[in-house]
């Protein structure tokens, strides 16, 4: 069996119906996104199985707003080459860190992140749904 060959690139419009399945934000929002080269899209031997959209805190510090990889293709390292790829892509830009987020009762995602690199870097308490807090975390790049 061959090994399968994973590639990472800017989302582009036909990737629409793909990178909005999680429902956080209207196609429209979405569609300017990519436009903007804010949505990176993972695929493995040409099936798209993930996507990472960035945010920008003060419209200038790099934030993941969200990273989704089909639970089919976790533990594969493909988070792994979705993230070097964005990072190298900030870094191009003249970012020097990116920043990221999870809620405070998540511990896995915690983990993943600091797996990735990042260092926490501050809490909000109370600023999600039933009061929960969130922990941010931050990457050098």
């Amino acid at each position: 069996m061959s090994e399968s060959k994973a590639t990472v690139n800017l989302a582009n419009p036909h990737d629409l119906k793909f990178v909005s399945q999680d429902g956080h934000l209207p196609d429209a929002i979405i569609l300017r996104k990519i436009k903007q080269g804010e949505v990176f899209l993972l695929c493995v031997d040409a099936q798209p199985v993930g996507y990472l959209r960035l945010e920008f805190l003060w419209s200038s510090m790099p934030y993941i707003a969200l990273i989704y990889i089909q639970q089919v293709q976790r533990k594969h390292g493909y988070s792994r080459q979705l993230l070097a790829f964005v990072e190298k892509h900030l870094q191009g830009q003249g970012h020097t860190s990116l920043y990221s987020a999870s809620q405070l009762d998540e511990p896995a995602p915690q983990a993943w992140h600091r797996h990735m690199g990042f260092v926490e870097c501050g809490v909000i308490n109370g600023i999600n749904v039933g009061g929960i807090g969130e922990v941010f975390f931050r990457k050098l790049l």
